[in-house]
C-alpha cells in the first residue's frame, strides 16, 4: 500500500465526524414532537377552565419550545468552560430565588413553588444550578476529595441549605432529585465508596425524617400504601392514571380521542401527561417515550466518557442524568410504583421553567459534545501528520501498523 492510499481515506473518516451530536438531537426533537402533541391533546378542557381560547395552553407551550430551541442552540454554541467564573453567582441567585418562595408563602400564608404568577419556579433552576456549581467545584477539588474539612463538610451544607428551601415549600421529588444528583456527581468525581455511602445514608436518614414529620409526605406514602394492598384504595390522582392506561390498551385509543383528560384526570398537561400517552398511544406508544429517554441516557454517558475533561465529563453525565431521573420518577408515579411526586415529565409536559432549563441541559451537554469531537478530530489530525511524514520516508511497514494495527 502506498503513501497516497493512506491519506484521503484519513482525511474521509476524519470528516464523518460532524461537529455537533446527532443522536442526541434526533433524540431530543422526536420528544419535543411528542410533547407538542400530546399537550395539544390534553390541554383543552385546561385552558377552557382559565377562560381562555382552548389553544391557549398549547399556543404558550409553542413559544416555551420556540425560545428553549433558540435557547440550546446559543448554549451549543457557547463554550461551556466559560460559565465556571459565575457559577457560583448563579448558585447564590438560585439560592435567593428559592428563600424568596419561601418568605413569600410565609407572609401570604400559602403553599406554592414558583414566584411571578406561577410564570418562575425556582426549584427547577436550581437542579440546573446544582449540576453546574458541582461540576466546576468537584472538578477542581479532584486532589482533595478525601479532605472532608475540604470537600465532604461543604457538600453537605451546599446540599443541606438547597434540598432544605426546597422542601420548605414544599417540593419534596425536587428535593429528592438534587440529593440524588449531588450523590452521582460526589461519587464520579472521584471520592472514595465509604464516602459516597455515608454522603448517601446522611441524605436518606434526614430526607425520611423529613417526610416522616411533613403532613404533605405523611398522606402520599400511606395512599401509596394503601394502594399496594388494594388499587382501589389509591390516591384519586392515582386510580385515574390507572384508568387511562386499562383504557389505553396495547395500542391505545387514538391520538385525541382519550376521555380520561376530560373527566377529572389532575393536570392531564404537565404531571398526568405520560397518562394521557398510554391511554392515547397504549403500551406500544408508552414503551417508545421511555425508550427515547433510555437512549438520551446512552448519549449522555457517551458525550461523558468523550468529554475534554473532567468538568465536561460531570456537565454532561450529571445534566441528562437530572433529565432522565424526573422521567423516570414520573413513569414510576403514573404506574404506581412510588408515591406520586408532583414533577412533569421533562420535554414533553406543559410548563416553562421545565421546558427552559431541560433545554439549557441540552444545550451545554451538545457543547461537551461538539469539544469532544473536536479534541478527538485534533489527535487524529495530529496522529495522521506523523503517519505522511513517516510514509514520505517510506517507512510503509510502521505505516501499516498505525492504520491497521498489524505489520
Amino acid at each position: 500500500m502506498n503513501n497516497a492510499s493512506v491519506k484521503p481515506q484519513t482525511q474521509k473518516r476524519g470528516m464523518t465526524k460532524l461537529p455537533f451530536d446527532v443522536p442526541l438531537l434526533l433524540i431530543i426533537a422526536a420528544l419535543l414532537v411528542i410533547g407538542l402533541l400530546m399537550v395539544y391533546s390534553s390541554s383543552w378542557d385546561a385552558s377552557l377552565i382559565m377562560e381562555k381560547p382552548p389553544t391557549y395552553i398549547f399556543t404558550r407551550q409553542l413559544l416555551w419550545v420556540a425560545l428553549g430551541i433558540a435557547l440550546a442552540v446559543g448554549l451549543s454554541y457557547f463554550d461551556y468552560h466559560k460559565f465556571e467564573p459565575f457559577v457560583a453567582w448563579l448558585m447564590l441567585g438560585v439560592i435567593a430565588m428559592l428563600a424568596a418562595v419561601v418568605i413569600r408563602n410565609r407572609f401570604q400564608g400559602i403553599s406554592s413553588r414558583s414566584l411571578l404568577n406561577s410564570s418562575i419556579q425556582p426549584a427547577e433552576f436550581a437542579k440546573l444550578g446544582i449540576v453546574l456549581y458541582l461540576s466546576f467545584w468537584l472538578s477542581k477539588r479532584k486532589d482533595l476529595l478525601h479532605d472532608k474539612d475540604t470537600v465532604f463538610i461543604p457538600l453537605v451544607f451546599i446540599l443541606g441549605l438547597v434540598a432544605g428551601l426546597i422542601v420548605i415549600q414544599p417540593d419534596l421529588s425536587a428535593a429528592i432529585t438534587v440529593g440524588i444528583l449531588v450523590i452521582m456527581l460526589f461519587f464520579l468525581s472521584g471520592a472514595e465508596l465509604k464516602q459516597t455511602l455515608i454522603l448517601f445514608l446522611l441524605v436518606a436518614i434526614v430526607g425520611g425524617g423529613v417526610i416522616a414529620i411533613s403532613s404533605t409526605g405523611q398522606a402520599r406514602i400511606n395512599d401509596y400504601l394503601q394502594g399496594l394492598q388494594d388499587p382501589i384504595n389509591s390516591s384519586y390522582h392515582v386510580q385515574r392514571t390507572y384508568e387511562a392506561i386499562i383504557k389505553g390498551g396495547f395500542f391505545g385509543v387514538g391520538i385525541g380521542q382519550a376521555d380520561t383528560k376530560f373527566t377529572g384526570l389532575p393536570l392531564p398537561h404537565t404531571d398526568s401527561i405520560f397518562a394521557v400517552i398510554a391511554e392515547e398511544t397504549g403500551l406500544v406508544g408508552s414503551f417508545v417515550v421511555i425508550i427515547l429517554y433510555v437512549l438520551l441516557m446512552w448519549r449522555g454517558v457517551t458525550i461523558a466518557k468523550h468529554a475534554p475533561d473532567q468538568a465536561g465529563s460531570l456537565l454532561a453525565f450529571g445534566l441528562i442524568s437530572w433529565i432522565v431521573i424526573e422521567a423516570l420518577m414520573n413513569f414510576a408515579v403514573i404506574v404506581g410504583l412510588m408515591p406520586f411526586t408532583g414533577n412533569a415529565l421533562p420535554l414533553i409536559s406543559a410548563g416553562g421553567s421545565s421546558m427552559l432549563t431541560s433545554m439549557a441541559a441540552i444545550g451545554i451537554t451538545m457543547n461537551v459534545a461538539r469539544q469532544g469531537t473536536a479534541k478527538e478530530i485534533a489527535e487524529r489530525s495530529q496522529t495522521s501528520a506523523v503517519v505522511n511524514l513517516r510514509g514520505r520516508d517510506r517507512w510503509r511497514r510502521v505505516s501499516g501498523t498505525n492504520r491497521y494495527g498489524d505489520s
